[in-house]
């Protein structure tokens, strides 16, 4: 076979979902000899959880040490055990990250200091002067989180800057939106929060799907997991609750739901899958509940919606292995 014809039936498999990317980079590295890119691959090794944890660890520790000597520090020393940790953290990490053994490590350093630096610009305003419980306060220290991490992606090219980016923007997001509506009586705040959140849980979503095509696809698991659980599950909550329930997002709870458990299928995501079918059977019990506890009919509604419940589960692993696990 000549290498067109190799390279067509690759096409041919590939567009049948018969061939996986994985596969395909994981017989190239054994016909070359190199090992397999493991972070391309969205996986972690041992050594590189356990970097991640300990620069957890860290940050747990710079956490306790500042809460038990806050009235004992004077200004100066709160600032350097915190922003100036951060700061020093992100360096390290910027020098390890030259060399390919040590980027792993590096990467930890990172970690450290996004969980950090917070902490240190929350210092640094507060004993400016700041009100800190603002919307005004939290959106300026979420921005310069946000700039600063969006920009190091650009420079680095690390998802960890990506993921810290889509959290600090998060934060930004809704500390900026407060802020533009703050103290406005027409605007309530639980009901501004949930859409808010509905709308968090799309973007989150189609950063997933767009970041399945390239190098960040180790990343869209993530996202469509949180998207998928945010934006059904603020659904759910519009709802209501009878007899204060909302009928529009009543009646169109059980098609987004049904419309997630099928895109499963074409996006191979078992986030979509599992939150999708977990959704359905909250849904069916909290329905069940609100419309059908008087009379016989609540016990026969309880048979019939957990004999629904197991059809829901039985139709959920039939997907996963036909359509996502293959």
């Amino acid at each position: 076979m000549g290498k067109k014809e190799l390279l067509q039936q690759i096409k041919n498999l590939s567009s049948e979902h018969i061939l996986s990317k994985e596969e395909i980079l994981g017989a190239y590295n054994e016909g070359t000899g190199e090992k397999e890119d493991k972070t391309f691959a969205g996986k972690l090794k041992i050594s590189e959880i356990l970097y991640y944890i300990g620069g957890a660890i860290v940050f747990l520790g710079i956490s306790v040490l500042i809460w038990q000597n806050w009235t004992t520090l004077n200004i100066f020393a709160k600032i350097l055990a915190t922003l100036g940790a951060g700061i020093a953290a992100y360096s390290v990490g910027m020098i390890f990250s030259k060399y390919k053994q040590l980027d792993a490590v590096g990467q930890a350093f990172f970690l450290i200091s996004a969980l950090v630096t917070p902490i240190g610009l929350f210092v640094v305003f507060d004993n400016a002067g700041f009100d800190m419980g603002s919307y005004g306060s939290q959106s300026l220290i979420s921005g310069i989180l946000f700039a600063v991490y969006l920009a190091s992606y650009f420079v680095f090219r690390k998802n960890i800057f990506i993921l810290f980016s889509i959290i600090f923007g998060t934060w930004l997001f809704f500390g900026f939106t407060g802020y533009l509506v703050d103290g406005n009586p027409s605007i309530e705040d639980w009901d501004f929060f949930e859409y808010r959140a509905l709308l968090t849980g799309l973007a989150y979503i189609f950063l997933g799907y767009s970041f399945s095509k390239d190098e960040k696809e180790p990343l869209s698991g993530f996202l469509y997991g949180f998207g998928i659980m945010g934006f059904l599950g603020t659904a759910l909550v519009l709802g209501g609750w009878s007899p204060n329930q909302n009928i529009f997002w009543e009646l169109i709870f059980p098609g987004l739901v049904l419309g997630t458990i099928f895109l499963s299928v074409h996006l191979k995501s078992k986030a979509f899958l599992v939150f999708g079918s977990a959704y359905l059977m909250i849904y069916i019990v909290k329905i069940t509940a609100e419309y059908f506890t008087e009379g016989l009919g609540w016990p026969l509604s309880l048979v019939l919606a957990g004999l629904t419940m197991m059809g829901i589960g039985y139709f959920s692993l039939y997907l996963s292995k036909k359509y996502i696990s293959s």
